[in-house]
């Protein structure tokens, strides 16, 4: 996952910066920083990319192509 999907998915999701923040357990400032592309620990991307697959969210990545895909029909 990186900054572009990080937001994608977020904004995709309905969250804002605070409740993917929450539901991750980091502060909102590190999903911001995330997002403008600072480096984060593993284990920080790791709990924020759960945090987001928890609301259906896929992260793909192939070749030089990267995206989000939402799974559709599953309202959480």
């Amino acid at each position: 996952m990186n900054a572009v999907q990080l937001k994608m998915a977020r904004v995709a999701a309905g969250w804002g910066v605070r409740e993917l923040a929450k539901a991750a357990g980091v502060t909102a400032n590190t999903v911001t920083r995330i997002e403008k592309g600072a480096d984060a620990k593993q284990s920080t991307m790791d709990a924020l990319q759960k945090a987001l697959e928890a609301r259906q969210m896929k992260f793909v990545n192939a070749d030089e192509w990267s995206g989000v895909m939402i799974k559709q029909g599953d309202e959480t």
